[in-house]
């Protein structure tokens, strides 16, 4: 099957249609510039028959048995086994992937299909006790109806899957709006999974369109009671600022500044790894990458000398070589923006010990040490293969430094002592910490989610189901209540 011909559509209420929009969305390789597809955006009517369908579709998917729906998602399942490579080369041409992230990326999306699996049949209703006599209070966990879910464009078919499986499982119905980078790897594909799956229709819809023609109409309709949003938090505080004015729950996973902290007494060499794939992984276009590297003076000197040499022997070139290490970025903006911010750095006096070069997308790794502490760049995202090394005295200013950030979503530490971590992590505002690791995780049970500007709510295994279902009181009287009047 060739993905990027059959798949760069929209889907709607079952049918594979033209978008009905005055302009396309291209769909470029990012690394050698080919043109994958091109896809006319959908309209506002269009948004406003996507989720009709999906409302209508939703009433009897909702009422349908868990153990049945499980079946569909078995089945989705069973397709993405077979199609494992064929996916990972879509990753790899639609979003620069290297073969290691691809890899990466189709195994957590299966474990993630294999938790769904299990959470359709979770949701569990409660008789509680009542203050009056003879009444049975009866709370039942049904399904929302209808969530949107706005992906990115750095894990879109992971991502973008982590709530649409739950969703569906959970007996609800979906609308999803990809990345207009990765319209195929986060839309289409996943829609033609579950069409081979046996999904009925209507209960998966995807729209490939942009802000530029429908607006706010995704968020705003009267359907979808749940917004769930990945990106950036500039867009995701906006996201969910028209859900609130529209009451609507939004779960927002948004951007991070996420630090790895290397103790005294830390096993170098180790710690060096965790770091190299923390930053680097994916050109570093990862929520939870290390932007920063912070090492405690007593062991900053080995540990910088191990670092610089293992980013200088990275690989960058074209992600479909298995040799490769670093990709390209995702377009030419984000390639001219990152060499702006090492200028900026430069210039503020920061010194570069490993400088790379850019070449088109290609941007090779950057190592910055000594920028000031007054420089608004340990505070922000970097959203690429460039890396703040910064060292401190002691853990308190550790924590000070890692804390120094409007965002909390992940970051790490590494130490000698497994309990040392344990309290160090807990001294720091994230949503995640990992003690003697990278702080690129996720798992398919475990609360995911950010503090601060870093976003809202959580998704993962019984966070899912709190996110996707809704309780509801029904009390029963047994006999007669005395009225007051």
């Amino acid at each position: 099957m060739s993905f990027f011909t059959e798949l760069a559509h929209q889907y709607i209420d079952g049918e594979w249609r033209t978008g009905n929009g005055s302009w396309d969305i291209i769909d470029f390789n990012p690394y050698n510039g080919e043109k994958l597809a091109a896809i006319t955006v959908a309209t506002v009517e269009e948004v406003d028959q996507a989720y009709r369908a999906a409302e209508r579709a939703q009433r009897s998917w909702g009422e349908t048995n868990p153990y049945t729906r499980r079946l569909v998602l078995e089945r989705a399942l069973r397709i993405v086994e077979e199609r494992t490579d064929a996916i990972a080369e879509a990753i790899t041409e639609e979003l620069g992937g290297t073969r290691v992230k691809a890899g990466l990326e189709v195994r957590l999306a299966m474990e993630f299909l294999r938790e769904a699996i299990q959470l359709a049949p979770r949701p569990e209703g409660r008789i509680l006790p009542s203050t009056v006599d003879g009444r049975e209070n009866r709370v039942y966990r049904l399904p929302v109806g209808v969530i949107g879910v706005i992906s990115p464009f750095n894990f879109p078919f992971l991502v973008t899957l982590k709530s649409v499986a739950p969703a569906l499982a959970l007996g609800n119905a979906v609308v999803v709006k990809p990345n207009q980078h990765a319209p195929v790897v986060g839309g289409g594909l996943i829609a033609k999974i579950f069409e081979d799956a046996g999904l009925p229709a209507g209960l998966l819809n995807v729209l490939v369109t942009d802000i530029a023609e429908i607006g706010d109409a995704l968020i705003e309709h009267p359907v979808p009671k749940v917004i769930s949003f990945a990106g950036s938090d500039r867009v995701g505080r906006h996201v969910g600022a028209v859900a609130g004015s529209h009451f609507k729950r939004a779960v927002l996973e948004l951007s991070g500044n996420s630090a790895l902290v290397v103790l005294d007494d830390a096993d170098l060499d180790y710690a060096v790894d965790a770091a190299v794939f923390s930053r680097f992984a994916y050109q570093g276009q990862v929520c939870t990458a290390a932007n920063r590297v912070l090492v405690d003076s007593a062991v900053a000197d080995e540990f910088t000398e191990k670092f610089t040499a293992r980013i200088a022997a990275l690989r960058t070139g074209d992600p479909a070589d298995p040799e490769t290490d670093i990709g390209p970025v995702i377009n030419s903006f984000q390639a001219e923006a990152l060499t702006g911010l090492v200028d900026q750095a430069l210039a503020e006096g920061a010194t570069a010990l490993v400088r790379g070069t850019t070449r088109g997308n290609l941007v090779e790794p950057t190592v910055l040490a000594g920028l000031p502490a007054g420089s608004p760049l340990h505070r922000q995202e970097i959203f690429g293969p460039v890396v703040l090394l910064v060292t401190f005295d002691g853990e308190d200013e550790a924590v000070r430094l890692a804390n120094d950030t409007p965002f909390g979503l992940s970051g790490a530490v590494h130490t000698g002592n497994v309990e040392r971590g344990v309290r160090f992590a807990k001294r720091i505002v994230t949503g995640m910490m990992h003690v003697n690791d990278s702080t690129i995780q996720d798992e398919p049970m475990v609360a995911f989610g950010g503090e601060k500007y870093s976003g809202l709510g959580r998704l993962n295994g019984d966070s899912t189901v709190e996110a996707f279902t809704t309780q509801k009181w029904i009390s029963v009287q047994h006999g007669r209540t005395d009225f007051p009047f």
